[in-house]
């Protein structure tokens, strides 16, 4: 008897619903991420957009820390779901490009063991919110493409809504727009519910759009800064993480991916868009991770074809064996599996700058809070804390009840414009690897202690001075713009 469309319903949930739980369940692991950190402190103050990211993102951590607590494990509910949204679209994918159950199967369990899934998962990052509106807006392009206009205002409804959380979408929608009028089907662009899906889109995201124009376009210059910073190491590692994010076995499948997509002339334009986004990518010096909603895609594309390649048991053995392999490698380099005290040194700590930057918050509070306490009564009603980074800020500000920590200042992206400490801070508490220029800054700086993250691990804050300076030289907001920083 033949199988029917829906048959891998229950897999397909039962997968969706055990990688959420294992994300739940490893979630405490190491900590908070320094974004999560951040996220958390910018939700405190809701606004329509901030200089280094639109308000999705906060306001997610603020909802999550609002329904759930003010813990790490509460700010990573919504990924652990999040992850098991991309599952179901992965399967959802599969099945509109003619997969039966098995590639349904394949398509979910395939991109549930992915690095890419699983960081997304484990914590709050904009990347994490980004996926599964791609993986949406993708699944609706293809059944739009296929010739049901209607799902062109579907696209346009999800392309609106993810310009609250990047204006990456735009990368996705150019690079489809480029492969229609490269290879077709052209005559999509004279229905006339495409225009009204991409007016939808307008529409939706016009708050979004008048901030960024009414603030100078923030996002350009955020990306401007990160190419300066990172664009020459992300062109250099763009094309080995094309094969790793989702993996080795996931890699060959999304080549028969690309040859199935070909083979149907409407869909051909999706595999022209691939190669477009990463030439865009790489040229504006962007992350490999920018492109993975399109990953996803070829991988799903290709889970019918590997099925079938997969006929005779040898073949079925290989492939699973290469998948599972796949897997175990992915648990441990993108979850909390290796104890931190022993990340040090390892090939995950090189390859999962999540994790790096997971390890150590809760001993960097007590510590800036050990010299805080260690001020006499007079100095410490006069104090601020300042920081070089937003992370440590967040961490300074989540932790501030329980210490009785002073309020933090960061010269970092979005916190530069909340402003300098008031004139009344005559005392400041800083954690700078610029310790000497933070010195010329103040009458008197002392080296009252330095980070030590409790692992041994050499991540950013690793070793930090702990300055108490005194006495500014000059007013706050005179010196603030020297301290203004955006990466």
């Amino acid at each position: 008897m033949p199988e029917t469309p829906l048959s891998a319903r229950r897999p397909v949930a039962a997968i969706a619903l055990v990688t959420s739980a294992v994300l739940l369940a490893v979630s405490p692991g190491y900590g908070y991420h320094r974004d999560e950190l951040y996220f958390r402190m910018l939700g405190e103050q809701p606004a329509l957009g901030y200089f280094d990211t639109p308000p999705l993102t906060p306001l997610i951590a603020r909802a999550s820390v609002g329904l759930f607590g003010d813990t790490v494990v509460a700010l990573r509910v919504v990924p652990a779901l999040i992850a098991a949204a991309v599952v179901v679209l992965a399967a959802l994918l599969a099945r509109e490009l003619g997969g039966g159950r098995g590639a349904q199967i394949l398509a979910a369990a395939g991109v549930a063991t992915t690095t890419q899934v699983l960081i997304a998962g484990h914590a709050l990052l904009t990347f994490s919110v980004d996926l599964p509106l791609w993986v949406a807006a993708i699944l609706f392009a293809v059944r739009a493409l296929r010739g049901d206009g209607r799902w062109w205002l579907a696209l346009g409804a999800v392309a609106g809504v993810a310009t609250y959380n990047r204006q990456l979408i735009v990368l996705l929608l150019v690079s489809v727009g480029a492969g229609v009028l490269a290879v077709g089907p052209r005559e999509v662009l004279r229905d006339r519910r495409l225009w009204l899906g991409a007016l939808l889109a307008l529409v939706i995201a016009a708050p979004n759009l008048f901030y960024q124009v009414t603030h100078d376009w923030p996002q350009l210059q955020m990306a401007g800064a990160l190419e300066d910073r990172n664009g020459n190491d992300n062109r250099l590692m763009f094309v080995p993480l094309q094969i790793l994010l989702l993996g080795p076995p996931q890699a060959v499948i999304q080549v028969a991916g690309a040859v199935r997509l070909w083979r149907e002339s409407r869909l051909r334009c999706l595999v022209v868009a691939y190669p477009v986004a990463c030439a865009l990518t790489l040229y504006s010096g962007g992350r490999a991770d920018y492109v993975a909603g399109l990953l996803v895609l070829l991988f799903a594309a290709g889970c019918g074809p590997a099925v079938r390649w997969m006929s005779t048991t040898g073949r079925r053995t290989l492939l699973t064996g290469f998948l599972v392999l796949n897997t175990a490698v992915s648990v441990v380099v993108a979850l909390p599996v290796i104890p931190s005290t022993a990340l040090e040194g390892t090939p995950v700590a090189a390859m999962n700058g999540v994790a790096r930057d997971s390890v150590g918050w809760p001993e960097f509070a007590a510590q800036v809070a050990a010299v805080v306490g260690g001020l006499p009564p007079q100095d410490r009603a006069q104090a601020v804390l300042l920081t070089d980074n937003y992370g440590e800020a967040g961490v300074l500000d989540r932790y501030a009840g329980e210490y009785g920590l002073p309020k933090v200042y960061s010269g970092h992206n979005e916190l530069y414009w909340r402003g300098p400490p008031p004139p009344s801070a005559s005392v400041a508490v800083i954690v700078t690897a610029a310790a000497e220029h933070a010195a010329r800054l103040f009458t008197t700086c002392d080296v009252r202690g330095r980070i030590d993250n409790g692992a041994g691990l050499s991540n950013e804050e690793q070793h930090l001075p702990i300055l108490v300076c005194r006495d500014p030289l000059r007013p706050w907001d005179q010196f603030w713009p020297d301290v203004r920083h955006y990466d």
